[in-house]
């Protein structure tokens, strides 16, 4: 969209020019309302090389025919400056040998009035001209190739890489997991076995005891139960996987830091990392916060973007989503922003959306379990 403003409006100067140049008439409006149509219309025709090329010839055909020179008046130097821009586009979307036949046809139209005895430049003068601009296009367009194999490669290269950390975040998760479960696996051998063991012995010596030691050894063996229910209750703990949380949380952060190059803010403030929340509003707040990022980082073109917990006063759980705005537009609650609201709302939480200040806010609130419950 930039670029078709840009052409728009260096284009409207030259022909603006190039009208003001010779006498207005209605020919000369209809002329330049024929370019612009074909001009503009020949980016239909990209995937055809040759009907594009048709089409900017036949734009080049138009201004000839429109500004062309009449006697006694001077030849109009803005008709080059039109030929020139025309030359440029076809450099930029067609071939080298697209663009010569081209450039050679616009010669040939420049060098028209000359040989029918009009007024025009003298052909050594085009002749020169157009061999300056052909080289300067034939330069423009070895480096915009370059560049574009550069930024093919660029990409090919950042793909691979966003690939290469995505197997190490998996390799690192894979390997931590295990190395939980080998834990937990060494802790079910050797403590919670001896815990099995002690109880049976216990459970022995209080058989064979007087009432008083009895009693003294029930009491043992009810505190060697409890740490054998705790130790079972860390084993099942440590062979789970890390689903949700504040941890799964600080992994999309690194995951999106890495691969989209966001500078995120997280901030915890007092409260937040104590907040009782169930497991289903650990995975609401997880996917609200997936889907924030992500809105932000297709709509509002930014790279920065914070994020905070807390928990006032110990009654609800609140976190918010802000990234900055270039600037602000309406806006409408789309699929994604309506799904958020709807998860927030499934368990029992508010969701708020706006901008102001520049700055776009996602800010949701969640009852504390321990809260609703009592």
């Amino acid at each position: 969209m930039p670029s078709y403003w840009l052409w728009l409006a260096i284009l409207g100067i030259s022909w603006t020019a190039a009208i003001i140049h010779t006498s207005i008439t209605p020919l000369h409006v209809l002329g330049a309302a024929a370019f612009f149509a074909l001009f503009f219309l020949s980016a239909l025709g990209k995937k055809r090389k040759a009907i594009f090329t048709i089409t900017l010839a036949a734009a080049a055909i138009v201004t000839t025919l429109t500004l062309w020179p009449q006697p006694p008046s001077d030849p109009n130097p803005y008709t080059l400056f039109i030929y020139s821009l025309i030359l440029g586009k076809a450099v930029l979307h067609v071939s080298k040998w697209y663009a010569g036949m081209l450039g050679v046809l616009l010669l040939g139209v420049t060098l028209a009035p000359t040989m029918l005895g009009y007024p025009s430049f003298s052909a050594m003068f085009l002749i020169l001209y157009f061999s300056m601009v052909g080289l300067g296009f034939m330069a423009f367009y070895h480096y915009y190739n370059s560049h574009k194999e550069v930024t093919a490669r660029n990409e090919a290269l950042l793909s691979e890489y966003r690939k290469v950390k995505r197997q190490v975040a998996a390799s690192e998760h894979l390997a931590r997991q295990e190395e939980r479960t080998q834990i937990a696996r060494d802790i079910h051998d050797s403590v919670g076995h001896k815990l099995t063991a002690l109880l049976m012995q216990i459970e022995v010596s209080r058989l064979k005891a007087d009432v008083q030691t009895a009693s003294d050894l029930l009491k043992l063996k009810e505190l060697a139960k409890e740490s054998l229910e705790e130790t079972r209750s860390a084993v099942k703990t440590l062979k789970q996987d890390e689903v949700g949380g504040i941890s799964a949380i600080m992994n999309l952060i690194r995951k999106l830091e890495a691969e989209n190059f966001l500078r995120i803010q997280f901030s915890l403030k007092p409260g937040a990392t104590s907040a009782t929340l169930s497991n289903e509003q650990m995975i609401t707040v997880y996917r609200v916060i997936q889907e924030a990022l992500t809105n932000m980082m297709r709509h509002s073109g930014g790279r920065e973007v914070s994020i905070t917990f807390e928990a006032p006063a110990g009654e609800v759980f609140r976190f918010e989503v802000t990234n900055p705005l270039k600037e602000e537009r309406p806006y409408t609650e789309g699929f994604g922003l309506k799904s958020m609201r709807e998860r927030v709302e499934n368990v029992s939480g508010q969701l708020e959306i706006y901008q102001g200040n520049r700055q776009f806010v996602v800010r949701g609130t969640l009852p504390i379990q321990d809260r609703k419950e009592g």
